[in-house]
């Protein structure tokens, strides 16, 4: 373990699958947590087999979310295996989980039995919609969320269909949001030595991510759609599509035209009180003209303006990109006799910089090792094995 790495000698139980709860014990162990993941014997995390197999092994979804980690492949439902998350916690700082809620507790796992093991323990746990309420026993999912919290029925324009938002940001945003309560409460035990329960869930990460939104809606019964804005849009070219954001200046109106090399309308259009009543319009004519040359042909003449815009590109396009590159966004690990290619970290630390210290693992790759370090003999961890506890 670094010893530099700020978060080094705390340990991190994870009994977490697939994005929401990854995600956020990747990143604590990215900055230095031993983070233990628990997973079920014979079939583990859920993301290693989200996708179909190439036949070379865990799937990239599983290796994107547990870098940094060791598996132990564990029996939960057996009082055996039970006991040695007892055990875990007794050593643990922190232990999360995104399973819907009251299963920590038919476990003999919730928050007052390990409480009672460890006082320090900080359980961090991840929902759907919330531990208690009406939708607490609701099956939580990124989409599901997107739909429920207003994300979904907001668009740009009011002709396109509904559709779902192209990656999990929920299952992110609520990720990002356990860090986040984990280190609080991390700091709030410097204080009190005392650990507490940290609650996310991916409606309330929703909820939480349209504040301007819905702040406006509740004081002034408006919808704020930053997506609609009559100057800002997405537009194709002869060889591509380009977005535009036509905001932030005296009259951004006035520089599009100068742009688009058309004869000045911002006088007939001149508030964005009268842009939004004839929007319409002013699509259309932003979308005739940027049709008839290529991308770099217009952002050329949009910067000459000072625009904000930017050429729309692929994913594939993206991660090859120099800045991307220069971010230090793609990493590389040894993996399974290769090199497994992953996203690095958006979090720079100046004297902390990412190290990974353990590729993602096999399923239960660290099963015995682990019970030998909490003082298991090699006959009971035997034992275990042979009983199908571990794995």
């Amino acid at each position: 373990m670094s010893a530099e790495l700020p978060l080094a000698g705390i340990r991190v139980i994870d009994l977490t699958q697939v994005m929401l709860g990854p995600c956020a014990t990747q990143m604590l162990g990215d900055f230095g947590a031993d983070v233990i993941k628990i997973e079920r014997p014979g079939f583990g995390d859920l993301s290693r087999t989200s996708i179909e197999s190439d036949g070379h092994g865990d799937n990239p979804v599983f290796l994107s979310l547990n870098r940094n980690k060791r598996s132990i492949a564990l029996d939960l439902r057996s009082p055996e295996g039970q006991g040695v998350v007892h055990d875990l916690v007794r050593t643990a700082d922190v232990i999360v989980n995104n399973f819907r809620p009251g299963v920590m507790d038919r476990l003999n796992l919730g928050y007052e039995t390990l409480a009672e093991i460890n006082p320090r323990i900080i359980f961090g746990f991840g929902s759907g919609f919330g531990a208690t309420g009406p939708y607490m026993h609701k099956g939580g999912q990124d989409v599901l969320a997107q739909a429920m919290s207003g994300v979904m029925a907001r668009k740009a324009d009011p002709n396109h269909p509904l559709a779902v938002y192209a990656t999990a940001m929920c299952d992110y945003s609520a990720g990002m949001h356990l860090v986040q309560g984990i280190l609080v409460a991390l700091l709030g035990r410097e204080k009190t030595g005392r650990g507490q329960r940290v609650e996310v869930s991916l409606y309330d990460s929703m909820i939480a991510m349209q504040m301007q939104e819905a702040v406006t809606q509740m004081m002034r019964d408006v919808e704020l759609n930053w997506a609609a804005m009559p100057l800002s849009g997405v537009f194709e070219t002869t060889d591509g599509a380009l977005v535009l954001v036509g905001a932030f200046k005296r009259n951004p109106l006035q520089d599009i035209c100068n742009a688009l090399g058309i004869d000045d309308i911002s006088g007939q259009y001149p508030t964005l009180e009268v842009q939004r009543v004839h929007r319409d319009f002013l699509q259309q004519t932003f979308r005739d003209n940027f049709a008839n040359n290529t991308t770099e042909y217009w952002l050329q003449r949009l910067e000459a303006q000072d625009l904000l815009c930017a050429p729309v590109k692929s994913l594939a396009e993206a991660l090859g990109d120099p800045q991307t590159l220069h971010n230090d966004m793609v990493v590389e690990t040894p993996y399974n006799g290769g090199t497994a290619r992953l996203v690095g970290s958006p979090v720079h630390l100046s004297d902390a910089p990412l190290d990974i210290r353990h590729a993602p693992p096999r399923l239960g790759e660290h099963s015995k090792q682990i019970l030998a370090e909490l003082g298991y003999d090699a006959e009971r961890i035997e034992t275990l094995h042979g009983a199908g506890v571990i794995a």
